[in-house]
């Protein structure tokens, strides 16, 4: 499970760890069923302390993310259609949202934006690079 986390970035880093993780199940990175790393593990690799990861972990629970097996571990759990379709949107939108505010402040047109959006798209979908959205259906 690959994570970075920006201590820099002002967004607590119980939060980092949920949206990559919630993007990497998303993405099939994390397939389910698939063990997650224990919290003791994962916060020594990430050098934090094993309460935020408990945190995240928490909250990916109650997303019903992930499905906690007692004695054993968390684990992938299954995503309906629906709640995966919902979270894949939420995933984009909040991209989409930091992306249009920085075009803003950088002074781009909405016109410009968007050509540079189309721009990129159709570059990585050219090369049939393909993570887990929604053409692959």
């Amino acid at each position: 499970m690959l994570l970075e986390i920006d201590h820099h970035s002002g967004v607590p880093i119980y939060q980092q760890v949920i949206r990559q993780i919630r993007q990497q199940i998303m993405t099939d990175g994390l397939k389910e069923g698939q063990q997650l790393e224990t919290v003791r593990d994962l916060a020594a690799r990430l050098k934090v302390n094993p309460m935020t990861i408990s945190k995240a972990y928490s909250f990916l629970e109650a997303e019903r993310l992930v499905k906690r097996k007692r004695g054993i571990g968390l684990f992938v759990a299954k995503i309906e259609k629906d709640q995966m379709e919902q979270i894949k949107d939420q995933l984009l939108d909040s991209i989409i949202n930091k992306a249009a505010v920085t075009a803003i402040q950088l002074g781009f047109s909405e016109q410009e934006a968007v050509e540079l959006f189309k721009k990129q798209y159709r570059q990585y979908d050219s090369e049939n690079i393909k993570v887990g959205g929604k053409n692959d259906e």
